[in-house]
């Protein structure tokens, strides 16, 4: 009787493990088109996994790249870089934030929020690029021009 019960603990314990562990690493970064949910792309990812999305600004030609984390089934924004003001860029920082250089980039930090998912369009004159690891995705190529997605962690 008494192996029985020490058996049912062990046995209660391996299925605790082995559904954390099977969650843990079956979370994955997913890009999807934002109204029909066909899935263009998805990436395997854990809490604390960092991913950036990188386009051309339209006006001042040069890069924006916003960094996420992953945090449970939420993304987390960590970091804007930039390197000049101009429309439709943030000129007044939140409470909390910081802008700071590196090197001839502009940084913004300290953002407070967080999202179930991220909707965007793909760029119509320049690409969107996903970068994950060191994985550097066109979304251009893999969900079309001016497809409108939705990036979320399932």
């Amino acid at each position: 009787m008494r192996s029985c019960v020490i058996g049912g603990i062990v046995l209660a314990a391996l299925v605790v493990s082995g559904v954390v562990f099977y969650g843990a690493v079956n979370k994955h970064l997913i890009i999807a088109d934002a109204n029909s949910g066909r899935v263009y792309g998805k990436w395997p990812v854990k809490t604390g996994a960092e991913f950036s999305l990188e386009f051309i600004h339209s006006v001042n030609q040069t890069p924006v790249r916003d960094t996420f984390r992953v945090e449970g089934y939420r993304i987390v924004p960590m970091a804007t870089r930039f390197s000049s003001f101009g429309a439709g860029m943030q000129s007044d920082l939140d409470e909390g934030q910081t802008l700071t250089r590196d090197g001839d980039a502009l940084v913004i930090t300290g953002f407070t929020q967080s999202y179930r998912k991220l909707n965007l369009i793909v760029g119509t004159v320049s690409d969107h690029l996903l970068i994950i690891g060191k994985e550097q995705v066109s979304l251009r190529e893999r969900c079309g021009q001016n497809a409108h997605i939705s990036v979320r962690v399932r």
